[in-house]
């Protein structure tokens, strides 16, 4: 049945050899196909690319196929490309959307089929629903053309993304600077995407790149999954130190998401991250634009926008949400709590190798290493504190949505409720500015408990509350 293929946050994922087979594969692009037909793009070209994980070229390869055999042209990449890169092409060929075969940080036991849009960003939650509804019941009602037969025909063209993308980047960040800081930069690809790329940027210079886990390996050893923080990054961090490296750098799977280490083996969380890429834009770099965050990411953004005078626009999670409303008010940034930031002058899209060069560059321009950088954002806007519980979850959520829904605590992690909105999941405003939510992941079984303090000896309890009410303890 077509009803198992279910697009959530970020596209459809599902466990490799159960639902995510070929056959499934070649629906779901059925479905798109259908898609860009109804909206007149017949003949008109799409990007079709794919990550390192079991078999992802050749679901790729058979995406093409069934593009091609719909009336669409296809330019396919020639192997493994970060994210950011395959929607930059979007852009760069005039592409009227992309396939991209990556599940991101799930385990590596999944697979995935992300669809993006003529802007190489995420379709709004609306379009994602009509390609659900497009997917055939069967494979009966897939049409396929034979991957060398469309080859020869010209329909599938197969292309090397990276000049274009990387020309593009020079004309956002100042390389030479970086490349003559003198660095010593470690970068944790997790086995992805991300390898190689801030090597082959930086390359020539008196700042030294140097890379672990940074071939194919779709088991992902050293981490559960290819997500950018603790516990995955655990031998990444404590490589820092040992090689006496300056930052960190992190990129998840398919690169389009950041991490970071600072130069003693910490972790410089998410939100952190995300406010200090706020702050080097609007404060380094003296731009000015829109902020775009989902609900699940620092109110540090909402102060910082409110110092410089500039809107903040808060979505659900994901970058469905995001990414449109990136586009409507032209935003200087936007970003959520995975990890994912995008940015003005470029795609619409998670840039996970962008954003690391842009905290490269806030070093150099700064001088400051990162856990000083965190140190100054702090003396800025305040402190932020933040952790998330992933909870296994299976069977009927509706019981916990009840119970969740219906709570009216007083008081969470010692904290007064000021507030409670249902944006995308269930929050909890509390009197110091803080937050917690209550949410089902969109991509995978899990629900997720996050939380936001000005007070780090609170985010165990604020969390052990989170649990209570969804009754889970």
């Amino acid at each position: 049945m077509a009803g198992n293929i279910k697009f959530g946050t970020d596209g459809w994922r599902g466990r490799i050899a159960e639902d995510y087979t070929f056959a499934n594969v070649r629906r779901a692009a059925q479905g798109f196909a259908r898609y860009l037909l109804e909206n007149g793009k017949e003949g008109e070209w799409v990007v079709v690319g794919h990550d390192k994980r079991f078999h992802s070229e050749n679901f790729a390869a058979a995406v093409a196929e069934v593009l091609a055999a719909n009336g669409l042209r296809v330019y396919l990449t020639q192997g493994a490309t970060p994210t950011p890169v395959i929607s930059y092409a979007v852009v760069d060929k005039g592409a009227v959307g992309a396939v991209n075969i990556t599940a991101s940080h799930n385990p590596p036991t999944d697979n995935g089929f992300k669809v993006r849009d003529e802007h190489g960003g995420a379709i709004p939650p609306e379009g994602l629903q009509r390609i659900e509804a497009l997917i055939p019941a069967d494979e009966s009602g897939v049409q396929r053309m034979p991957i060398a037969e469309a080859e020869e025909k010209g329909l599938v063209v197969r292309f090397d993304p990276a000049p274009a993308y990387i020309e593009h980047i020079k004309t956002l960040v100042d390389l030479e600077a970086i490349k003559n800081a003198g660095f010593k930069v470690l970068v944790e690809p997790m086995w992805g995407n991300g390898a190689g790329w801030f090597t082959r940027l930086l390359e020539g210079g008196k700042t030294v790149v140097e890379e672990i886990h940074n071939t194919r390996n779709p088991i992902f050893p050293e981490m559960k999954r290819p997500e950018p923080i603790p516990p995955n990054i655990n031998v990444a961090l404590e490589e820092t130190v040992k090689r006496g490296a300056d930052v960190l750098l992190i990129t998840d799977g398919d690169a389009d998401r950041l991490g970071v280490g600072d130069e003693h083996g910490e972790f410089v969380n998410q939100l952190r991250v995300y406010a200090l890429l706020a702050y080097y834009l609007l404060e380094v770099r003296g731009q000015r634009g829109p902020i775009v965050k989902t609900i699940s990411t620092t109110t540090l953004l909402n102060k910082l926008g409110e110092r410089y005078g500039v809107p903040v626009y808060e979505t659900g999670v994901g970058f469905k949400y995001v990414a449109p409303k990136m586009l409507e008010v032209n935003a200087l940034i936007g970003g959520e709590e995975s990890g994912g930031y995008a940015f003005r002058g470029n795609v619409p899209e998670r840039d996970g190798i962008l954003a690391g060069l842009y905290i490269l560059d806030m070093m150099v321009k700064l001088n400051r290493k990162p856990a000083e950088l965190v140190e100054l954002i702090f003396e800025e806007v305040g402190p932020s504190y933040y952790d998330r519980i992933d909870v296994p979850f299976t069977g009927d959520r509706a019981p916990i949505e009840e119970r969740v829904r219906n709570a009216k605590p007083e008081t969470i992690g010692g904290l007064k409720v000021v507030g409670f909105r249902t944006i995308d999941g269930y929050q909890f405003m509390l009197e110091d500015g803080g937050w917690l939510l209550i949410r089902f992941s969109g991509t995978e079984p899990l629900l997720r408990i996050y939380c936001e303090t000005t007070d780090g000896s609170r985010v165990d309890a604020i969390l052990e509350d989170g649990l209570r009410i969804a009754g889970l303890k």
